[in-house]
């Protein structure tokens, strides 16, 4: 049976919720009829009618108003008032030159509270304190060559046997293969451990799924007032009972992982061994995250949650697209197989081998590293991001902000605006990070945000971008793959783009002359 935070989704409560007001069904009547592209203010309930209206369809939505406005727009509700832009002058003063002055907000991290007060919360001097460990851990030599060990044999060992079993049978969801990836992938990096998702007996996936009823319900609590949710928390009731259901399984299974790394149940080589390379090492013995018993505290769940949550949903999640648009486009599966093809022809035996690829090999790669990077900028992972004013100010837009408000930044919808990427921006066309002698072509942060602008940027960027590479590469030169119709292929409303249906698909073998 499926655990209960998985269903139903955060959006349907919400309109079983909102429909019970007569104000809000009388509104709805009226949206039916209108043509506009801009929410619609009503008395007492604001905008917030013609957003539940839309929410299974929100940032195509949101995409929709914000081009019909010029990139920004004031979003008023009960309790609720949001600057909602997508102008990359915005982003670059809000992320960048004025970045002091949108910190993410006591708001945000009661919305997140599952990550507690670790470094995707945490604003100010502890924000600074743990960006800096972060940062000091991701740039070891010794973690990323444990971690690109722990990707290349999850391929080999899991992702291409899978995909072996599967050729020819019936179709399978590719977002749920790579969630199982890149949870094993995640938690093996983390805690030196695999939790055994990609084995050949596909056990459920409960605890990412725990982690979905995260961004679903962060999602929620992003689009009601604050007093509302925090309601139905103190109740537990609706989707707050979904999600306390889900932060304890996600409690449960850093004690299991815990557990098994220090009961010898988890086999080491030699080298993790000695070196003590998992990123929970290095938090192991440090006072401020171990209780006065010596065992992990609230600070230290917290944190190994964020890994975990970083790890998986970036790539995750733009695997999943990225092969959406892959499939879509043969002749760009075509030219990623051309670029591919010096490398995969000195190792190839025979046309019944299994072609792997190597970081280092897949890092110069240019037209590889286009599409991926064309696939972001449509279907970013984190498709929005929020910020709280802290002082009064005035947006390069012309548009004045106060203190005490919110802004919503729509990456999504950033990604089809003509006027920051030109009239084709709803193609998918990689070409366009390709310059005419053939490098890539540099797109600022403040444009092309995926992996985040500024001070906060993505310190896990180079090692995501280089594992993608190599799993893509392997997938591309080894087998075919043809999407099943039937079925919507839509992003669901949360807060990690991910899609409502799946990605179902078949699969056959590549026979190579």
């Amino acid at each position: 049976m499926a655990p209960f935070w998985s269903s139903p989704e955060p959006h349907h409560l919400l309109v079983s919720f909102l429909v019970l007001l007569l104000s809000l069904l009388f509104c709805f009547i009226k949206l039916r009829s209108s043509k506009t592209a801009l929410p619609t203010e009503w008395p007492l309930v604001g905008m917030l009618p013609s957003v539940v209206a839309n929410l299974h369809r929100f940032h195509d939505y949101t995409t929709a108003f914000l081009a019909a406005s010029g990139s920004s727009f004031v979003f008023r509700g009960p309790a609720m008032h949001f600057f909602i832009t997508c102008d990359p002058a915005n982003v670059r003063h809000i992320f960048v030159s004025n970045f002091t002055n949108y910190p993410k907000g006591e708001e945000f991290a009661a919305i997140f509270d599952a990550m507690g007060n670790s470094f995707f919360n945490a604003d100010g001097e502890s924000w600074r304190r743990q960006r800096g460990r972060v940062q000091h851990l991701m740039s070891s030599p010794q973690l990323l060559a444990y971690m690109a060990r722990c990707c290349r044999d999850k391929v080999e060992n899991g992702l291409l046997p899978f995909l072996v079993r599967m050729e020819s049978l019936t179709p399978f969801d590719m977002q749920d293969l790579f969630t199982r990836f890149t949870f094993d992938m995640t938690a093996m990096s983390v805690f030196g451990v695999d939790p055994g998702l990609l084995t050949t007996d596909m056990p459920p996936v409960i605890v990412p799924d725990a982690m979905e009823a995260v961004m679903d319900v962060g999602f929620f609590r992003n689009m009601v007032p604050l007093s509302c949710w925090k309601l139905m928390k103190r109740l537990k009731i609706g989707p707050e009972r979904k999600l306390a259901a889900a932060q304890l399984e996600l409690r449960r299974f850093v004690t299991e992982m815990m557990e098994k790394r220090g009961d010898g149940s988890v086999h080491m080589d030699e080298e993790q061994e000695n070196s003590n390379v998992e990123i929970v090492s290095t938090y192991i013995h440090d006072p401020e995250y171990i209780d006065d018993h010596g065992k992990p505290n609230g600070f230290m769940y917290a944190t190994l949650i964020n890994y975990m949550f970083a790890g998986r949903d970036t790539v995750g999640t733009t695997l999943t697209w990225l092969f959406y648009n892959l499939i879509k486009h043969p002749h760009i599966v075509s030219s990623i197989r051309r670029e591919l093809a010096p490398i995969a022809m000195h190792k190839a035996n025979n046309s019944t081998t299994m072609v792997t690829f190597e970081p280092e090999e897949t890092e110069p790669l240019v037209y590889l590293h286009a599409a991926l990077f064309e696939s972001m900028r449509l279907y970013p992972p984190g498709p929005i991001e929020r910020k709280k004013v802290m002082t009064d100010d005035v947006l390069p837009s012309g548009h004045q902000v106060q203190s005490g408000e919110t802004i919503l930044i729509s990456l999504y919808s950033m990604g089809r605006m003509k006027g920051v990427w030109g009239k084709d921006c709803r193609e998918y066309r990689p070409e366009r990070w390709v310059k005419e002698d053939g490098k890539l072509l540099y797109v600022p942060s403040y444009k092309f945000l995926a992996f985040n602008a500024g001070p906060r940027s993505c310190l896990g960027k180079h090692i995501s971008v280089v594992q993608m590479k190599s799993v893509v590469a392997a997938m591309v030169w080894n087998f075919d793959f043809e999407m099943v119709g039937g079925y919507a292929v839509e992003p669901k409303p949360s807060v990690v783009l991910k899609m409502k249906n799946g990605l179902w698909a078949k699969v056959l073998k590549r026979w190579i002359e």
